[in-house]
């Protein structure tokens, strides 16, 4: 994606101390471009490792003017034979093995691999990016992005975070995931330092290439919250970390209380986001200024965007406290989905406006609340409960999850399994719904089981209840 490279932009290997900068940068990339353009035509598959050599290869792609669907470098073989029979890619970049039907392609493209029969599927001239929906197990579906909206959601996030060339961020959550890859493309836009670092928040390597390379900014999601208070997190030992980001789902507002103090009292920033893989990355962020006033907002529409709300007899309005589904428009609204190959010819059918299936309210100065998911939904003796609202209530007991059991609500705490704990959560839950306590089951375990992006599992949970 041309001009997605600020000439100034920086990448640094935490692990092998490879840096890469200014016109070296540029000039590896552009020279992997051109050996990319010599390939035969089509969709790009790419494993996003935090690496150099498959970073370079991805934002040579986009360079290129491929499209590049990005993928979990831990894809299983069923998946990704599952993808490549469905979308027919021309090439595999970063896969350390082949699959069947492809074979080694230009040798100074490393480790990349060309498909024996290209189909020559059309692809939409704008196509640039496609991800797999946030959580995707089995056969997922992509997120069809054009490259103007990476482009616009890169100089939106940038913007909207005050960012510029002096920032150092590390790779504190995987580039196949939205919310990740926005840290990468946000600050290469705007000449800042990415630095790829594979240990994660728990690594005392991690914090040593923190120290060494003078990061500036860290971006995590609830679960890595809950290991920074764990780990006594004191963001004094640092003197560059001025900015904390957190999305990828809901903080308690305790934790952005907590978080927020933390920052204030070294002078820096934590910011509250929302956002989607359908709109690219990030929708709404909440300036650091505006916290504790503000607690429980995701904040303000990201530049270019903006935010209604749909009530149930389907009339949109942006009256104040007027709860319904959340709408959001801009330049980074996705094309729409894709489930095969043809599909990535299709035009934009969304036209930069987004029903984000999630459920919210905006206060009398535009701050948007976010009160839960429509379909996030269990039945209760009949009665309908948002489990959204279960967890929120419960977020004082630490890590939790709510899912639907058969007519009954199943609540998972992660922490011991003592009787009595479990007994009052459940007196809890029932007190708050109003309804017996027979309609409640509550288990404890160790750890919650996470997707890949950091979120509660809920398909595994579900499989267990």
């Amino acid at each position: 994606m041309n001009g997605l490279l600020h000439p100034d932009a920086g990448l640094v290997d935490a692990a092998t101390g490879e840096r890469l900068a200014g016109r070296e940068f540029a000039a590896r990339v552009a020279d992997l471009a051109a050996l990319l353009d010599a390939e035969p035509p089509g969709l790009v598959f790419a494993t996003a490792a935090t690496e150099v050599d498959p970073v370079l290869r991805i934002l040579a792609a986009w360079q290129a003017n491929r499209p590049v669907a990005l993928l979990d470098p831990q894809i299983t073989p069923a998946v990704l034979g599952d993808l490549v029979e469905r979308f027919r890619p021309a090439l595999l970049l970063n896969h350390p093995t082949p699959v069947d039907g492809f074979r080694p392609a230009s040798a100074g493209l490393g480790t990349a691999w060309r498909a024996l029969a290209p189909a020559g599927d059309p692809l939409h001239p704008d196509l640039g990016l496609l991800l797999t929906t946030s959580g995707s197990t089995g056969n997922p579906k992509l997120v069809r992005l054009s490259r103007s909206a990476v482009h616009a959601n890169a100089a939106a996030i940038a913007g909207a975070l005050g960012l510029d060339g002096d920032e150092v961020a590390p790779t504190t959550l995987p580039l196949h995931y939205t919310y990740g890859l926005s840290v990468l493309t946000s600050h290469l836009h705007v000449g800042a330092t990415v630095l790829l670092e594979r240990g994660g928040l728990t690594s005392r390597d991690f914090w040593t290439a923190a120290d060494r390379y003078g990061v500036t900014s860290l971006a995590a999601v609830p679960y890595q919250y809950e290991m920074l208070r764990r780990l006594r997190f004191a963001p004094a030992r640092y003197p560059r970390l001025r900015t904390l980001t957190q999305a990828g789902g809901r903080l308690h507002p305790d934790l952005v209380a907590d978080f927020h103090g933390r920052m204030a009292e070294v002078g820096g920033r934590f910011f509250v986001m929302y956002g989607q893989t359908e709109a690219t990355a990030r929708m709404t962020v909440l300036p650091a200024d505006r916290l504790p006033a503000k607690l429980g907002s995701v904040g303000l529409p990201v530049p270019g965007g903006a935010l209604s709300i749909r009530t149930d007899d389907g009339a949109e309005t942006t009256e104040p406290d007027r709860v319904g589904e959340i709408l959001y428009r801009g330049p980074n609204v996705m094309m729409g989905y894709a489930e095969t190959a043809a599909d990535l010819a299709r035009p934009d059918e969304l036209g930069g406006v987004l029903a984000t299936g999630d459920l919210g309210r905006l206060d009398a100065e535009g701050f948007l609340f976010v009160t839960g998911r429509i379909k996030r939904i269990a039945k209760v003796f009949g009665v309908r409960v948002n489990l959204d609202d279960v967890e929120r209530s419960l977020g004082h007991h630490g890590p939790v999850a709510a899912v639907a059991g058969a007519d009954r609500l199943v609540v998972v705490v992660e922490g011991d399994d003592d009787p009595d704990r479990l007994a009052r959560i459940r007196a809890e839950v029932a007190s708050t719904l109003g309804t017996h306590s027979s309609g409640v089951q509550v288990r404890g375990v160790d750890a919650l089981p996470l997707t890949p992006t950091g979120k509660p599992d809920y398909r595994v949970l579900e499989a267990q209840c």
